[in-house]
Order: structure tokens, then C-alpha cells, then sequence
């Protein structure tokens, strides 16, 4: 750590991260992209600052800042059901404001992550889930690799209502396909004008295995 890549990087996440995640997680006023959260929207700064803090004083968890080539926080993701002995982790919280949202270097903090953990960790299982409804986190997912596995319905009960869960999952032996896959389609010549000319979810399903 901190992990650089081309377009944005990673490192841990600080409290003084707070102000910038603040204002980059919080531009949408109507709240809608915590709609799937467990947590927030914030009503000030000062109450997320102490949800941060809350955060970084969990030693089950492992936060990040994911920034782009300013290298300001604007997301985050942090990592949870560590499992040492399984070699295995879920990334999970995985937040972006609207300058990070549907960038390349969105794709690359992501891409970054898995390296983390399969190529440095040498973990043999990623895991990635989400409220079944959340379909912008279920096609990141499959973008990304990451394999369906199925729905664990009534799984929780959160901001009042009932979640089935969807579980999707990376081992190593899938990142051993798709690490160059994900580097290809980084490539700066991949992009014209800043317009790609393979499309990631493409190129990630005609490698994937039948």
C-alpha cells in the first residue's frame, strides 16, 4: 500500500478523508445512492466523520480510499469476513461520488483490489454481495469477474425492509484468466478520446469459462 495504477490508486483510509468523502459521496441530495447502503446518508459532516471513525477502530475490517490522479478521496470499499485460514474476503461498501462513478480509474481501484488480495494476499477466494434488487451492483460485479452463485433470500432486514442477498465470487484460478484481460483493457491504447474500444464486460465473458 498505497496501490497505483495508471488512471487512480488505493490506500488506507484515513480519518482525514472524511471532508472529501463527505462532499463527493453526498452531491446526489435526494440520497438515492445510499438506497442500498446499510448505512447513511449523513445529516453532516461531523456525524459521517464519526461514522469513518467508527470504521477504521473495527479490526475486523480493512478500509480503503479509492482516488483518482488528484489522489483525493472520492470512494471508498473496505474488506470484511476475512478468513485467513479459508483464504478468503468480501469486499463490501463500495462507494464512489459522481467524479469517480463510471470512470476508468473506477475500474482500475477495483482491479487493484483483486490484484491486492489474489497476486500480494495470496488469497483463493473474493467474495462480492449485494441486495438482489441492486442492479448497478450486480452488473459491476459480473463487469468485473466476479460469478454468480446464487440468492440467499430473506437474508437480512435493513432500513426497514427484507433483503435477499446475491452472491457472486473470484477465486484464484479466475484471476489467473482475467488479470490480463483487465490489464488489456487498461491499456492506454485501448481508449481513443477517452472512448474505450473493447468493452470490459465483453472482453470478461468471452474469457470466462462455459
Amino acid at each position: 500500500m498505497p496501490l497505483r495504477g495508471g488512471f487512480g490508486s488505493v490506500r488506507p483510509l484515513r480519518a482525514s478523508d472524511s471532508p472529501s468523502l463527505f462532499e463527493a459521496l453526498h452531491s446526489d441530495s435526494s440520497g438515492a445512492e445510499w438506497t442500498y447502503m446499510a448505512f447513511g446518508p449523513f445529516g453532516s459532516e461531523g456525524e459521517f466523520a464519526a461514522f469513518i471513525d467508527g470504521l477504521l477502530g473495527d479490526g475486523s475490517l480493512a478500509m480503503f480510499a479509492l482516488t483518482d490522479e488528484t489522489e483525493t478521496a472520492a470512494g471508498m470499499a473496505g474488506f470484511s469476513r476475512i478468513d485467513l485460514a479459508a483464504g478468503s474476503l468480501e469486499v463490501g461498501g463500495v462507494m464512489m461520488g459522481a467524479t469517480l462513478q463510471r470512470t476508468v480509474a473506477a475500474t482500475e481501484t477495483m482491479f487493484l483490489l483483486g490484484r491486492y488480495v489474489f497476486d500480494e494476499l495470496c488469497y483463493r477466494r473474493y467474495e462480492w454481495k449485494c441486495d438482489a434488487l441492486n442492479a448497478r451492483s450486480r452488473a459491476a460485479a459480473q463487469r468485473l469477474g466476479f460469478r454468480f452463485e446464487g440468492i440467499s433470500r430473506k437474508a437480512t432486514i435493513y432500513k426497514g425492509r427484507s433483503r435477499d442477498t446475491a452472491w457472486y465470487a473470484m477465486t484464484d484460478d479466475d484471476w489467473r484468466r482475467l488479470r490480463p484481460v483487465v490489464e488489456s483493457w487498461l491499456d492506454p491504447s485501448n481508449f481513443e478520446a477517452g472512448v474505450q474500444r473493447t468493452r470490459l464486460s465483453e472482453a470478461v465473458r468471452h474469457q470466462a469459462t462455459p
